[in-house]
């Protein structure tokens, strides 16, 4: 009886729903999943930085992540060893995108709003273009070097150079590690773009996860001395949003789409992220939304778009 009910109702079948859709589907419906949590990822890093400091922060983040991901994938028999092929990206995405991205970024919230944390943070698609031009030596539309142009002169906005009080270093070195760190996933979007290797994004996750954690674990303990987390019930709740969600599924969603997904596609897509941060810091937090921010942040976002866009007509040797 159960087998004819399935046969008659296929569509309660999870197991037929989900083959029936298309692979390009599933990959557009996680990633525009994960550019929400990622946005979200934002204010609720400034609400977990109350509750444990940055470096063990961010080792607590990927250790969560991998064991998450390394627990589903014994579950379902998925574990898979990488190949030499797969190292240098195991290696750029784990340590650059990863544990520089995340632990730097941490570092910085300290003193730089959570809004404006995820604009400079998302600046990402603007190195894009210099990288590959200047280094990959690729061929770009006036349009998308107009919009890389644009969108730094909304950094310059949005930094507000007339009103920085330069002596305040803190702040000072908070908006330079956003930036730093939004070169650095821009150096492993490139990365993925032009390296092959043998297995796909959510094979390796874990395993770069793995390589983020050893490295963290001993940083923080020599830099911030032992574990910081006050394993309140808002530490909690915050790590669980980190770990399994915004680390876990958003890595893999993010960088699955990269190897799938239209450049364009991309950087259009990416754009959601500091704009859920920004609105989700307001609401949130209650950040106030600055002259400087609104318009910087709108400069950035119009920058960006103009690079999507010309983007789209490019040839297949444009990547980001």
């Amino acid at each position: 009886m159960p087998s004819t009910s399935t046969q008659n109702y296929p569509i309660f079948s999870l197991k037929r729903f989900q083959i029936s859709l298309p692979n390009q589907l599933k990959i557009v419906l996680m990633f525009a999943l994960a550019v929400v949590a990622l946005g979200g990822n934002w204010p609720v890093m400034k609400l977990g930085l109350e509750h444990i400091s940055p470096l063990w922060f961010a080792a607590v983040r990927f250790v969560m992540g991998c064991v998450c991901l390394f627990s589903l994938q014994a579950i379902t028999g998925k574990v898979k060893l990488p190949t030499r092929k797969d190292l240098p990206i195991v290696a750029s995405v784990g340590l650059v995108q990863m544990m520089m991205f995340t632990a730097l970024g941490a570092i910085a919230m300290l003193s730089v709003s959570a809004g404006r944390s995820a604009v400079l943070g998302y600046t990402t698609p603007l190195w894009v273009t210099p990288i590959a031009l200047f280094v990959l030596r690729e061929r770009f539309s006036t349009m998308q070097i107009a919009g890389t142009v644009i969108g730094f002169v909304g950094v310059l906005i949005l930094l507000n150079p007339a009103t920085m009080d330069w002596r305040d270093t803190a702040i000072l070195q908070g908006n330079a590690l956003l930036l730093f760190c939004s070169l650095c996933w821009a150096l492993c979007i490139l990365h993925l773009r032009h390296h092959k290797g043998d297995s796909n994004a959510y094979q390796l996750a874990p395993w770069q996860m793995l390589l983020a954690s050893a490295c963290l674990i001993p940083l923080a303990y020599y830099f911030e001395g032992s574990f910081t987390g006050d394993f309140s019930a808002t530490f909690w709740w915050v790590m669980l949003y980190m770990g399994p969600f915004a680390t876990a599924f958003s890595f893999v969603a993010i960088n699955a789409a990269s190897k799938h997904l239209s450049s364009a596609s991309m950087s259009n897509a990416m754009l959601g992220v500091p704009v859920t941060g920004l609105l989700a810091s307001t609401v949130f937090l209650g950040e106030t939304l600055t002259l400087s921010l609104t318009l910087g942040g709108a400069v950035i976002l119009g920058g960006i778009m103009c690079v999507s866009l010309a983007g789209r007509g490019a040839s297949g040797r444009q990547k980001c």
